[in-house]
């Protein structure tokens, strides 16, 4: 599954340096959050898409989190099993409920399936 291939390379990637969660730990301001938002398959070719949160103390350091993770992301390209990583678009995504700072990046992978 891609997403917690993704998971793991975003916890290992020492540039990034902050823990990657698919749901929103208790006790952390700094974190990326994963969101499966999608997926087509054609010809055994999956193109997942994928939301990526980064939360931050303030506005700024979420925004330079999301640079941050677009960075990697242009490296998790470089795995055998995906072909493409795509950022379809990011943007200011401040929960207003909650008053947590966070920004969203939303990727689209095109890798091979698994097996």
């Amino acid at each position: 599954m891609i997403a917690k291939d993704l998971i793991d390379f975003l916890n290992n990637d020492e540039i990034l340096n902050t823990p990657a969660y698919m749901e929103v730990p208790t006790e952390l301001t700094d974190f990326i959050l994963l969101d499966q938002t999608g997926t087509s398959q054609e010809n055994h070719i999956t193109t997942t898409t994928i939301a990526v949160q980064s939360y931050g103390a303030s506005l700024w350091d979420a925004m330079q989190l999301n640079e941050k993770v677009k960075a990697s992301m242009e490296r998790f390209a470089g795995l055998n099993n995906v072909a493409r990583v795509e950022l379809e678009t990011d943007y200011n995504f401040t929960n207003t409920e909650t008053k947590q700072y966070r920004w969203q990046a939303v990727f689209n992978i095109t890798h091979y399936q698994e097996g």
